[in-house]
């Protein structure tokens, strides 16, 4: 069964960096799923980040992320990688890896998740 792990989360001052990573275990993945990552802050809904496709390319990303946030998959691995820059307070959550078999943002498609890794930005 496939089983995705997050890491890399942590506390940073604004404007700071952090690279996110997500690895994945135990299952195979077809060529053509798509690995997301979403994030959700305390009281609000969960919302979608960035993706690209598992075989790589086609990186599509929030426009509150946009310029700042790069979504990568080495070729021939398991692990995909969201580095962020120029964090802000607002990028503070809980951010989640995911794979789903459609190209969408709608979280509620995805049907295998990672437990999370909390970033927090404040100075």
């Amino acid at each position: 069964q496939l089983q995705l792990v997050e890491s890399g989360g942590g506390s940073v001052q604004p404007g700071g960096s952090l690279r996110l990573t997500c690895s994945a275990s135990g299952g195979r993945l077809l060529s053509s799923s798509i690995q997301a990552w979403f994030r959700q802050a305390p009281g609000k809904e969960r919302e979608f980040v960035a993706l690209i496709r598992w075989r790589g390319g086609s990186e599509l990303y929030a426009d509150s992320v946009k310029g700042r946030f790069t979504i990568s998959k080495p070729n021939g691995g398991n692990t995909v990688y969201l580095q962020m820059n120029s964090l802000k307070a607002e990028d503070t959550a809980v951010y989640y890896c995911a794979v789903g078999p459609q190209y969408e943002t709608n979280h509620r498609l995805y049907k295998v998740w990672g437990p999370g890794t909390q970033v927090t930005v404040a100075s």
